[in-house]
């Protein structure tokens, strides 16, 4: 009988050797995404570009050919916003939009030693890995923190910081490349997604839901305010109160509802139906405005504003804002001409080729 045990835990051990896996405790070994083909097409599938640091080689590669890496963001027009801002040591500055934090990081190695920096985000999901990324770049607590909101509730933001204003605001209007390129979100029309779109995927209705709930002349309405959409009667008769599960059903009814126009004209409509959307989703324009009217307060004497912002919808609520506030006495002085990426950027990083920089400069220095 003995004999017989010794040769099953024999059996046992060897089964264990060769199958590690199977013994109590030892987590199952997770294989990465394997994908057709020589290259990695699938935002999932891209894990070197995930792990920049690891694969240093790729993600070069991928930057000369003048795309972002996944999972990641280049921040658009770096140079140009600190010869705007012109941040000193010892000054306060507030990104009301941290995002990935590439212009934070900018900021905060410009105010330093002395300064400090804010990081506003509405996002939960990229929030902490961003400040995961700038405390490995040595920003603690006392020259860095990060507030969970979006730019509306800058004056809760400074007041809990303990502070009456800062010198210098920067807000990016635009998406982040991690949201836009990660199918999950659903901003984008890369890869099937669920058509969400919400900043914060905690709060709000998400896109899907929108749409099977609007009348057609609401739709209309908010195709032209939202995105200037010359196709808005036409899509809103084909498009409200369907419900649309992911990004590629919408983008493929969009199509649809346009036979007459070219694929290039059709591929517009479809960008610029996403972002009506996302706008309107997000409630963008109201925090904008609400932004708008809160600089003046939020700025210290001689304080500097930055706004980046990516289509006519947002640039001429930011330029209206910055003209009334100089006639009233608020800013001294304001940005005469829009401010645009060099050819160089806009060769490097076509995302940037839309952006438009104004600035204002609070009244007295």
């Amino acid at each position: 009988m003995a004999a017989t045990f010794g040769h099953a835990d024999r059996q046992m051990s060897e089964l264990n050797q060769s199958n590690p896996e199977s013994l109590p405790g030892v987590s199952p070994h997770k294989r990465r995404v394997r994908y057709a083909g020589k290259n990695p097409r699938r935002f999932e599938e891209k894990y070197k570009e995930h792990n920049p640091g690891q694969y240093t080689d790729t993600v070069a590669k991928v930057l000369a050919s003048g795309k972002t890496p996944a999972g990641t963001h280049r921040p658009i027009m770096v140079t140009e916003i600190l010869q705007v801002l012109a941040p000193k040591p010892g000054e306060v500055a507030v990104d009301c939009t941290l995002g990935y934090g590439g212009h934070a990081e900018q900021l905060l190695r410009a105010v330093l030693p002395g300064g400090r920096l804010l990081g506003l985000d509405a996002d939960p999901i990229e929030l902490p890995k961003t400040e995961a990324r700038l405390r490995t770049l040595g920003f603690g607590p006392e020259t860095f923190t990060i507030h969970r909101t979006n730019f509306a509730g800058l004056p809760q933001v400074l007041a809990g910081a303990g502070l009456t204003g800062a010198d210098l605001i920067l807000a990016d209007l635009g998406v982040s490349s991690m949201q836009i390129d990660n199918p999950a979100r659903g901003f984008s029309v890369k890869d099937a997604g669920p058509l969400d779109m919400r900043m914060n995927p905690l709060r709000g209705q998400p896109a899907e839901a929108l749409l099977a709930k609007i009348q057609p002349a609401a739709l209309a309405r908010m195709l032209v305010e939202n995105a200037d959409e010359p196709h808005a009667t036409n899509l809103s008769t084909a498009l409200a109160g369907r419900t649309f599960k992911t990004t590629t059903a919408l983008a493929e009814a969009i199509r649809a509802a346009l036979p007459r126009v070219s694929r290039d004209e059709a591929g517009l409509s479809v960008r610029r139906v996403f972002q009506a959307l996302r706008i309107a989703v997000n409630d963008e324009f109201s925090a904008l405005t609400t932004l708008l009217l809160q600089l003046p307060a939020a700025l210290n004497p001689g304080g500097l504003v930055a706004i980046l912002t990516f289509h006519s919808g947002e640039d001429r609520r930011v330029k209206k804002a910055f003209e009334a506030g100089l006639q009233a006495g608020d800013y001294s002085e304001i940005a005469q001409d829009i401010v645009r990426a060099g050819p160089e950027e806009r060769r490097e990083n076509p995302r940037s080729s839309s952006a438009k920089l104004r600035w204002a400069k609070k009244s007295g220095a």
